[in-house]
């Protein structure tokens, strides 16, 4: 699937920071893998840092596809600042406050209910 496809399933800006990594489907629904690109974040530019491998995979529910569960599974990297050493992560908003729910999807079901 292009890109263009992947923007309309995918949470907005999803792809800006994120590659599809691989999708499968099975009874529970289709279960969509993302790994964060190698993009260092912007309060670091000009500063000396690399990636340190990734956090544990995180998995989001998403908006339903085709009646179907959709599952989001998230690989975010782990920064180091060579200078530091400080190990540090981007800040994502991706998950709506005390739920494993897209913001999104959590909004739409807050004003469903």
């Amino acid at each position: 699937m292009d890109t263009t496809a992947w923007e309309l399933l995918l949470p907005e800006g999803m792809l800006t920071y994120f590659n599809v990594s691989s999708v499968s489907k099975n009874e529970e629904g289709y279960w969509i893998s993302l790994v964060e690109k190698e993009l260092a974040p912007s309060e670091y530019q000009g500063r000396k840092i690399h990636s340190k491998g990734f956090h544990m995979e995180t998995t989001i529910k998403d908006f339903p596809l085709r009646g179907r569960a959709c599952y989001l599974k998230v690989k975010r990297r782990r920064w180091v600042d060579d200078s530091t050493g400080k190990v540090f992560s981007r800040d994502w908003d991706l998950v709506a406050k005390g739920t494993r729910m897209t913001q999104e999807f959590a909004s739409f079901l807050k004003e469903l209910h």
